[in-house]
């Protein structure tokens, strides 16, 4: 039976990939009844129609699986913010942050328009908060070609997502490292302080260098169904380093005695407003339990 990986999924279609080219197919009635559906990224089978076309029949388990934006198998999230225009939203990154913790992958942050950017203290303001939570941070400028070598060098051989609020620049990125590509583009609104949506579905680009990345359409806000509030240090890295010296199991490093978490974050080894954010991010998974 042939076999392949869905690229790109549209008004109920799906294209998969072969070796021979991209197939359109439409997917079993039976994964509608399953409450299943078949995302960009998976793996399937799928039986060839009279007329070229095809059915997606089976799919395959998924190593990885994310909501919003929704695609399957990624080894690495690169999650992209700017400096300006949208301005850097780190509330919006950590919630990111979180779900790619979650699901175990691969994380870049990358944030872009740094042409833009005031001091370089502000650059280093946002690695001072980052690197130790063990996250790389790579600073870009499309408009003068600052880090898109290094870019292209951070995709080579994975299948990487691109994620971030509209307007950072994920689609002026992708042009860069692919200028064949000529994805639209578009101004943020000075009114909202937000871009405009520009990628309107999921679909996996391949690279010269061998990998695969997502363009994603941009997000605006990220919740966090279907998570326990246990989960939830867990996708803190830092936190997670010194959970198992807090006093007690369990801990939710709120107000909880011996929490070694609080103690870091009162130390300077925690970033207070990454634990302020965490403690937001507690707030609104107990508020969802409760209704």
């Amino acid at each position: 039976m042939p076999e392949g990986q869905i690229v790109k999924a549209i008004s109920g279609f799906y294209y998969v990939r072969t070796p021979e080219g991209d197939v359109q197919c439409r997917a079993r009635g039976v994964f509608k009844k399953r409450k299943w559906s078949p995302l960009v990224g998976d793996r399937v089978q799928f039986n060839y129609t009279e007329n070229g076309e095809g059915v997606v029949t089976d799919i395959y388990s998924r190593e990885t699986e994310l909501i919003r934006p929704p695609i399957a198998n990624v080894d690495q999230a690169v999650v992209v913010g700017s400096f300006r225009e949208p301005d850097l939203s780190l509330d919006l990154l950590d919630r990111f942050l979180v779900h790619a913790e979650r699901e175990g992958l691969e994380i870049l942050i990358c944030l872009t328009k740094r042409d833009l950017a005031g001091e370089e203290a502000e650059v280093d303001r946002v690695r001072a908060i980052y690197n130790p939570a063990g996250y790389p941070v790579l600073i870009t400028s499309v408009r003068e070609g600052i880090g898109i070598d290094v870019l292209k060098k951070e995709l080579a051989g994975r299948l990487s997502v691109f994620a971030g609020q509209s307007g950072v620049g994920k689609s002026s990125l992708l042009n860069a490292v692919l200028p064949s590509l000529e994805l639209a583009t578009g101004e943020v609104s000075r009114k909202l302080g937000r871009g405009r949506h520009t990628t309107r579905q999921v679909e996996i680009l391949e690279l010269p260098e061998g990998g695969q990345v997502a363009d994603t359409p941009g997000f605006s806000q990220l919740g966090f169904t279907g998570m326990e509030e246990i989960e939830l240090s867990a996708c803190f890295p830092e936190m997670a380093l010194r959970a198992p010296d807090c006093k007690f199991r369990g801990c939710l490093h709120k107000n909880e005695p011996g929490c070694a978490v609080q103690q870091a974050v009162e130390r300077g080894e925690i970033d207070r407003g990454r634990y302020r954010n965490y403690r937001q991010f507690l707030e609104e998974i107990h508020e969802q339990r409760r209704y």
